[in-house]
């Protein structure tokens, strides 16, 4: 499996520390409000990536934290009237509804920022102990001057980056791109004593603590957005190989960012999506299917058209996966004939191509089309009358494929009572070649969602 890693600004072969696991961190939301569809796609991507690694066999241990205390967090529990824990408490709970939607698994450990106070005071305090940090009244910042291979992820140096910096240069920072480690207590901020009196850890140095805690001083795979390569992820490298000596991530994956109608996202515009908003009018499989339409790595637009367009590509999917659900509850259970091996000849050849898709580099988008050009094939042949060996044949390895991506995971619903009279109403009257009655009764059921199929094998429905 091949990688695109941002350290080495190549595509590597992926060969993990210890043979036959994935130890792996991602970087997780700040929980002030509702993630956003920006957020979406690195959440929704390397869930993608996870899932895959598991189904190659790799025992993968999968952290992702919760930023719960940071000055986003604190401005915003003052406007709601809350402390910042019960602002967390509330938004992480959040999270789970709309990562839920979007079919993200739990992370095996999804770490907090203020559960690992005394592990980051610890940290600091190894950093200042290696002279790699100072406290400056009663913050302490990390000395990005001490460190030379600073700006390595990023590809830049200490100098340059120095001079492109927007960043207020303090009289207390020996240098601009020095970095809070511990801030102090502000009136009214929540605080936690420190050797260097009460306050808070800044942004970058929960990821290094509660990565090493969970992963080891070095881990196989650190991801996130691309936004997030500098200062974060620099910062991350700074800190966490400050203390250790040795290499922090050996791949670093990011995705590209997301455009809303052509132009950048942002609040200023009015172009600014959380995944809340978006889930009043879409399906959020469908918000999953559009993020693995396009390479991670490369740029997307987001607009209602395009998810439209996916939505009728959902449909697709899922109708193909019904009709074998439909086909198969009556297949007879007899050999496959000549017709039927030729199918199943086929299945691993689109199983194969899916795979070298997905090891070029997670290209979830020519997976996808493999997944389409098995359903074109799997309609070719599989028409009714078939084997139950090769509709199930055909039926698993769609499942399988869509599985790793985490699409087509919802079950044909049970229609209640008053709708399945409706349809057997309907059918009464067609044998009655009552076809008025009969079109009435279609049109009613498609006003409530229910669109019925026709088909030699006896009525089928599919909800809109």
């Amino acid at each position: 499996m091949k990688l695109y890693n941002t350290l080495t600004k190549t595509k590597e072969e992926f060969v993990p520390l210890h043979p036959g696991e994935v130890r792996m961190y991602s970087c997780g939301p700040t929980v002030y409000n509702y993630f956003h569809i920006g957020n979406a796609r690195p959440f929704i991507i390397f869930d993608v990536f996870r899932r895959y690694m598991e189904y190659k066999g790799y025992k993968v241990t999968f952290v992702q934290n919760f930023t719960d205390i940071d000055d986003k967090m604190i401005q915003r529990a003052k406007e709601e009237g809350v402390s910042v824990k019960e602002l967390a408490e509330k938004y992480i709970a959040e999270y789970y509804t709309d990562a839920d939607a979007l079919g993200i698994r739990r992370a095996d450990v999804h770490p907090r920022a203020t559960e690992h106070i005394e592990d980051i005071i610890h940290f600091i305090q190894q950093l200042i102990d290696k002279g790699l940090a100072y406290q400056a009244g009663n913050d302490v910042y990390y000395d990005t001057g001490a460190f030379e291979e600073y700006g390595k992820l990023s590809g830049q140096n200490l100098e340059d980056l120095e001079l492109g910096a927007r960043i207020d240069i303090s009289d207390i920072k020996k240098n601009p791109m020095d970095f809070a480690l511990w801030k102090g207590q502000k009136t009214g901020e929540p605080a936690w004593d420190s050797p260097w009196g009460p306050g808070r850890p800044g942004w970058h140095i929960e990821c290094s603590v509660m990565a090493t805690k969970y992963l080891g001083e070095t881990i196989d795979i650190h991801s996130g957005g691309q936004d997030l390569i500098f200062p974060h992820h620099e910062n991350e490298i700074a800190q966490s190989e400050g203390v250790s000596g040795k290499p922090f991530a050996r791949y670093w994956l990011h995705n590209g960012y997301i455009n809303v109608d052509n132009r950048k996202m942002s609040k200023s515009l009015g172009n600014f999506f959380t995944v809340r908003e978006i889930a009043q009018e879409f399906d959020l499989e469908v918000v999953r299917l559009f993020m693995l339409s396009s390479h991670y790595r490369n740029p997307i637009n987001f607009s209602r058209e395009l998810l439209e367009q996916e939505q009728s590509a959902l449909e697709r999917l899922y109708n193909a996966k019904n009709n074998l659900e439909y086909l198969l509850e009556d297949a007879p259970e007899r050999p496959v004939d000549d017709a039927e091996k030729q199918l199943l000849d086929q299945l691993p050849e689109f199983v194969a191509g899916f795979e070298r898709a997905m090891e070029d580099d997670i290209n979830t988008a020519d997976a996808i089309g493999v997944i389409f050009d098995l359903v074109r094939e799997i309609n070719t042949h599989i028409t009714g009358g078939q084997s139950a060996e090769a509709i199930r044949a055909a039926l698993d390895t769609l499942k399988s494929l869509t599985g790793i991506l985490g699409l087509l995971t919802k079950k044909r619903g049970k229609l209640d009572s008053e709708i399945e009279e409706l349809i057997e109403k309907r059918e009464q009257a067609r044998k009655d070649r009552n076809w008025t009655l009969a079109d009435s009764i279609r049109d009613e059921l498609k006003k409530q969602g229910i669109v019925l199929e026709d088909t030699p094998q006896g009525v089928r429905w599919k909800r809109i």
